[in-house]
């Protein structure tokens, strides 16, 4: 088992930078934890990136086999550090075991699912357009295509998921995957956490005699470190879970380089539920006390929060406003993540109610202790909502707005006058289906996931999922960070014209011994 050093992990080596030490806090008691990570520097960062860049051509031609099996090595190393990653990962999250458990069991599942998606091949894209020398008025060349990929990454390891969106999270599972060399860039409220995953990977590169610099991890300031990285020459995409400040700071720095290169960033959503009439007259009670679940689940501290709730004004919408009222007022305060996302919400908060536009329904009880999240109501009119940025601002954390509308006509116009959002909820019954066809094209344009009947909070890792959205949302609406067509993301495509088969790739030498999908001469040959 890792004893905690607190040192850099590049390449091979665990290397002490000579910075400020960098301390996690436990949420929960405010009780500052051991060992400090000193910060590193630029020598780290040009260390790491170096060795990522002499990773990258061998990395990126591993056999699929040896890729995959690489993938599900790092899911072994993770579990194999036992208890001892949940009570260090509680330390520092205020997080509960069980939670922390499941996030370990998503982390794990995803390298998994990558790792199956690299065996399939599919990713690869393969096409071949064979010679056409006989075409009249002009022959055709040999063409082939694959893609291939763009390079070392590097990855900012989020608050909020200390497993499943950090050192091991999303981001590096498919990077990796895709053939990518990645560096993490640690998120200093779960240093230990990190450092403790970090070194499973490690471990699991040196498994799998894989050149050292496939993987590095490193601890320091945004502005030193995190920026260091995204300027350096040698990382080619960036993968980021954060605020809108910290992924539009990153978005600049990319497109400033002599270089520029894609920043996947995953930044602010307040992930708007629709309550159609039928629903809401049949069931708003239901719906209010189900709404509440998905709102406090996890303090609110999930991207996929229900940050906003819109509906026709009337009796059914008071009826669900007063069942969530009460589910609030009973909704006992949780440990917020860190100090400073506790500051963040309180100062939300005491802004929607400062507001003379908003007006307070219910908060939950006062948590003891430090960090505590109290849960809250406001309700708002369409028409000051859409006036009014100060209430369209994201609050993470357990707390909700609820529009109300004069009309299903305000509610189109209100929907079209969102920002881009991660999640849009219909609560629908057959009899709104009209309502809902009408609201469909606008939440498309919106979102990147439209769900019926449901509650956005949480993200399945599977093949159809899609986490991503227009800006704000994400900086990038045509990717998804969760599910297996994440890999896409740190792919390019390359054309091979009249090479001899010598010189092809193994994707694309005749007789297919990869044996994967190829489109031949525009048919699909298996």
């Amino acid at each position: 088992m890792y004893s905690l050093e607190g040192k850099q992990l590049i390449g091979s080596q665990a290397i002490e930078a000579k910075g400020e030490p960098i301390h996690a806090v436990n949420p929960a008691t405010g009780e500052t934890l051991e060992p400090g990570y000193k910060a590193g520097s630029k020598a780290e960062v040009e260390r790491a990136c170096e060795l990522a860049w002499v990773a990258f051509d061998s990395y990126r031609e591993t056999g699929l086999e040896a890729r995959a099996t690489f993938l599900e090595t790092i899911a072994e190393e993770i579990e194999a550090l036992g208890d001892a990653l949940i009570e260090r990962a509680m330390q520092e999250s205020g997080l509960p075991q069980a939670r922390l458990e499941g996030e370990r069991g998503r982390t794990c599942g995803q390298l998994r699912l990558f790792a199956s998606v690299v065996r399939a091949g599919e990713w690869l894209d393969v096409r071949h357009d064979p010679a056409l020398p006989d075409r009249e008025p002009m022959p055709r060349v040999d063409l082939r295509q694959r893609h291939i990929a763009l390079g070392p990454v590097a990855v900012f390891g989020a608050s909020n998921f200390p497993l499943a969106f950090s050192v091991a999270g999303g981001d590096t599972a498919s990077a990796l995957a895709a053939g990518c060399p990645v560096v993490v860039k640690a998120h200093s409220a779960h240093p230990g956490t990190s450092e403790l995953v970090g070194r499973a990977l490690q471990k699991a590169v040196a498994r799998c005699e894989l050149p050292e610099g496939v993987f590095s991890l490193l601890f320091g300031s945004g502005r030193e470190v995190g920026q260091g990285l995204v300027s350096d020459a040698r990382i080619k995409a960036v993968g980021f879970t954060g605020s809108r400040s910290g992924g539009t700071a990153l978005m600049k720095t990319a497109q400033a380089r002599p270089e520029p290169i894609p920043v996947y960033a995953e930044m602010s959503s307040i992930n708007p539920v629709f309550l159609l009439p039928e629903a809401l007259k049949a069931r708003g009670k239901e719906l209010g006390e189900a709404f509440v679940g998905s709102l406090t689940m996890g303090a609110g501290q999930f991207c996929t929060n229900p940050g906003l709730v819109i509906a026709v004004k009337g009796e059914a919408l008071d009826g669900f406003v007063e069942a969530a009222a009460e589910a609030v007022k009973g909704a006992g305060a949780q440990t917020m993540l860190t100090p400073g996302i506790h500051d963040a919400y309180t100062q939300g908060v005491n802004t929607l109610g400062g507001s003379d536009k908003a007006r307070e329904v219910a908060r939950g009880p006062q948590g003891d202790g430090p960090n505590q999240c109290q849960a809250g109501l406001f309700v708002a009119k369409a028409s000051d909502f859409l006036n009014d940025e100060a209430l369209q601002a994201e609050v993470f954390g357990s707390t909700s707005l609820v529009v109300e509308c004069a009309d299903l006509d305000e509610v189109k116009a209100l929907a079209e006058g969102l920002e881009g959002q991660l999640t849009a909820t219909l609560q629908m019954d057959d009899g709104d289906i009209d309502s809902a066809r009408g609201l469909l094209p606008i939440l498309e344009r919106r979102a990147g996931r439209v769900m019926a009947n449901g509650w956005p909070t949480g993200v399945e890792v599977c093949h159809a999922m899609v986490h991503g959205g227009p800006y704000p949302a994400t900086s990038d609406s045509r990717t998804t960070s969760v599910g297996s067509a994440a890999i896409h993301r740190f792919l390019r495509p390359v054309c091979y014209q009249n090479l001899p088969d010598a010189l092809l790739p193994q994707a694309l030498k005749d007789g297919n011994p990869l044996n994967v999908s190829r489109l031949v001469d525009g048919k699909r040959d298996r």
